[in-house]
């Protein structure tokens, strides 16, 4: 048997699902086909994907959270994605040194398909710039990507389904602090079931990345009093000092 009919029989084989090579036989036959052992394919396989970015002039983050977008972009996995208008996968820069995490989009996220751009928008813009940076120097999401009717709270289901992509999201990104917005982003990223009132002002952990749990903007705009807007801001000096500390 030369080279061309081992070749064609190894495939033969194998599209039947037939596996009749015994270990020494498979590395003979390996050898004959020139293919290279697994861990050696994996190397090549990521040295490939990396020249691929490289030749696209996106970067490894840019790239990965591309990767990302895709996946939300075609979830099914909760009843929201029959209802939305648009997912929202966040916005803002891929190495800020600050995430901001909201609960879910509102309405005017779910027609731009943009993280806080409403009302509540406005404000956390503000909050934002009293800080000292633009929304474009921080990163913006959200615990759920798409809007609940009726901007109804999300079930604890649909925060379990949707959070990886989140996780996902800070993994990459890899801030040096998360700022929680409402309940639902701090229970969530604290894996708690205590109250933003109990949890504000104190520094939790997020896989060893530092998260600050504040009052949600739209809790500030419908709150307007001179103690909650206070309580934001000692919250948010704190952000500031822990960044510069580590500076």
């Amino acid at each position: 048997m030369d080279k061309r009919d081992k070749i064609e029989k190894f495939f033969f084989l194998k599209e039947i699902g037939v596996n009749m090579l015994s270990p020494e036989e498979a590395e003979k036959m390996r050898r004959v086909l020139l293919i290279k052992p697994p861990s050696e394919r994996f190397k090549k396989e990521e040295e490939n994907k990396q020249k691929e970015v490289l030749s696209s002039g996106l970067s490894l983050k840019e790239k990965f959270l591309s990767e990302i977008e895709k996946e939300i972009a075609q979830c099914k996995k909760c009843p929201l994605f029959s209802t939305r208008k648009n997912y929202v996968f966040g916005e803002g820069s891929m190495d800020a040194e600050i995430m901001f995490i909201g609960e879910a989009p509102g309405e005017e996220e779910d027609n731009q398909g943009r993280p806080f751009v409403g009302k509540a928008g406005k404000k956390l813009t503000e909050m934002i710039k009293a800080m000292g940076f633009e929304r474009e120097d921080v990163f913006i999401a959200n615990i759920v990507k798409c809007r609940p009717p009726g901007n109804a709270t999300p079930t604890p289901q649909i925060r379990r389904t949707c959070f990886p992509y989140l996780q996902k999201q800070i993994a990459i990104i890899k801030p040096k602090v998360l700022i929680a917005l409402g309940n639902v982003a701090a229970q969530t990223l604290l894996d708690t079931k205590e109250t933003i009132t109990r949890l504000r002002g104190k520094f939790g952990k997020y896989q060893g990345i530092p998260v600050m749990p504040t009052y949600h903007p739209s809790y500030v705009i419908r709150n307007y009093t001179v103690a909650v807007r206070k309580a934001v801001w000692e919250d948010l000096k704190k952000v500031l000092a822990l960044l510069n500390e580590n500076r």
